[in-house]
């Protein structure tokens, strides 16, 4: 065999040593981690087991109903940023980004109960295809949770300053109106004050050239958030569960309220874009429904995860879906599609039949919503950096745990920096779509692993096994990789970046992460 690859080589005039050290190369890109060497390693990692299945479902819900139910809606409803809405069909668009989604639960699933450790589709491809594709994959993760947390907070921060406005009268006009370079990107304050015929030079401030403009609230919030992670994910759990009780009881104050105000002809015409309508607005409500796989990234520290894994995955998706289509059919009895307010558009609904009150409770809903989504994604962006730092990957000190909280500390505070940091400048739609290209990746991954490692170790025990395999697989593929493509036609700036990102995440791969795994197996004599 190898005279035949020298004999090619000299063919091809290709140098026999330079050739046998591509050919090493490929071969360490491609080496894969034993699924028993993770469990071994995460139980000396020393990550507390506290998570219930009740627990999961409540991370699952409080990152799903959030960002998607009290933003997203609106927009995959009416349409935004030069794309086209669904109108009334945007509850086939939800039905579709489900479906999309719970052939991709399923392999998570599979995955999660098979390997419960933290690292979620980074470790489910270290064990099938290789470390090149695994660094790749929770590459994708990283911006998937803590681009997508940039998206939220900017959401966040909004709901923040229209709640304060409506309390004007008693406050002091720097805290209900304070400069917009203050509460705002900087894309999103050049965008606003040029459609206001405003100069942005003149009012945003510049230091050495450079604009000044970020989200003050933003950042206190997300050191809040940070603190809190470090403190214990049992108390992070706790904390979600009760944000998640309050919008729930908030959604279900508008469904109730609202279903007496609903006027089916308002639900007419049904799909006004037809079919490009439909996919569109599956593609931007997809926003809604990441979530599910964060809960995987909680493996490691999930009481009876084989148990309590699957319901939690699964469970989480179909109820949000439930009560997406419920909102959806009330919001659009009361309000036409063409008088949808897009950035606040349950509060707006409510408010225009004379229910000033409940458009109240909406905000302090939403504020919850989108806190307990923001506390679950970046959760789960620094528990994939903590596996990777594990893995030897990044540095050795990130994944040192806090001596009494048992947390990567460390970790978190990157993870907050790199956060604070990217709201300055990423808008909430480039945010978004970056963030549903990382899912998407991710997602078709995991199909792929799980038909590869039922080839490969067949035998293996699996305590939940993906039905009708390899044909749901196949379908998670299909439907993920159809709508990523598809969207791609609609997109500008974030199909740009996303390349970008991944070339980087190669640079590093070679500058630091290859070097250091090939001296790790020196010294262990591999």
């Amino acid at each position: 065999m190898r005279d035949d690859l020298n004999k090619i080589a000299d063919e091809l005039k290709i140098d026999t040593k330079e050739y046998a050290g591509l050919l090493n190369i490929t071969k360490n890109m491609l080496k894969t981690k034993s699924p028993d060497k993770m469990l071994d390693e995460s139980k000396k990692g020393g990550l507390k087991k506290t998570l219930s299945a009740f627990d999961l479902i409540m991370l699952g819900i409080g990152v799903m109903i959030g960002s998607g139910i009290f933003t997203a809606l609106g927009i995959a409803t009416v349409g935004g940023n030069g794309t086209i809405g669904a109108g009334p069909a945007v509850i086939i668009s939800m039905v579709l980004a489900s479906f999309a989604c719970i052939f991709s639960a399923m392999c998570y699933a599979e995955f999660a109960t098979m390997i419960p450790v933290a690292g979620s589709a980074y470790l489910y491809t270290y064990a099938t295809m290789g470390e090149f594709l695994a660094w790749i994959v929770g590459w994708c993760l990283i911006m998937e949770f803590l681009i997508g947390y940039i998206a939220v907070l900017s959401a966040w921060t909004g709901y923040l300053m229209e709640f304060i406005k409506g309390f004007a009268k008693y406050l002091p006009e720097w805290l209900y109106n304070p400069p917009i370079w203050l509460v705002q990107d900087y894309p999103t304050a050049f965008a606003n004050l040029t459609k206001e015929g405003l100069s942005p030079d003149l009012i945003i401030p510049h230091i050495f050239g450079i604009p000044v403009c970020f989200s003050l609230p933003g950042i206190l919030f997300t050191i809040i958030v940070a603190a809190i992670l470090i403190r214990g994910i049992k108390e992070s759990a706790t904390m979600t569960g009760v944000l998640v009780f309050i919008k729930l009881g908030v959604i279900a104050l508008f469904i109730i309220t609202g279903a007496f105000y609903v006027k089916p002809e308002h639900w007419l015409p049904f799909a006004p874009n037809g079919l490009n309508g439909i996919f569109v607005g599956a593609f931007l409500i997809f926003f809604a429904y990441l979530g599910f796989d964060a809960i995987s990234t909680a493996a490691e520290e999930t009481k009876d995860p084989q148990k309590n894994l699957p319901i939690g995955i699964i469970g989480s998706l179909v109820l949000c879906t439930v009560v997406y289509i419920l909102v959806a059919l009330v919001l659009m009895g009361i309000a036409p599609m063409n008088e949808i307010n897009l950035q606040a558009p349950l509060a707006s609904a409510i408010s225009s039949v004379g229910q000033n009150w409940v458009a109240g409770l909406i905000s302090i809903g939403a504020l919850a919503g989108l806190t307990s989504v923001l506390m679950v994604m970046m959760l789960a962006g620094t528990r994939i950096l903590y596996a990777m730092a594990r893995d030897g990957f990044l540095p050795k000190i990130l994944k040192t745990l806090h001596p009494e909280y048992k947390t990567p500390w460390i970790i978190t505070i990157i993870a907050a920096i790199i956060c604070i940091t990217g709201s300055t400048f990423l808008n909430i739609s480039t945010a978004a779509e970056l963030c549903n290209f990382g899912t998407f990746t991710s997602f078709i991954i995991v199909c792929v692993a799980v038909l590869i490692l039922r080839k490969t170790e067949p035998n293996r025990e699996r305590p939940f096994k993906v039905p009708f395999s390899p044909w749901f697989p196949l379908m998670g593929i299909i439907c993920c990789g159809g709508l990523m493509f598809y969207s791609m036609r609609f997109l500008t700036t974030s199909k740009v970046l996303f390349p970008v990102w991944i070339v980087l995440g190669i640079i590093i791969y070679f500058i630091y992460g290859y070097n250091q795994q090939r001296k790790t197996e020196k010294i262990s004599g591999k």
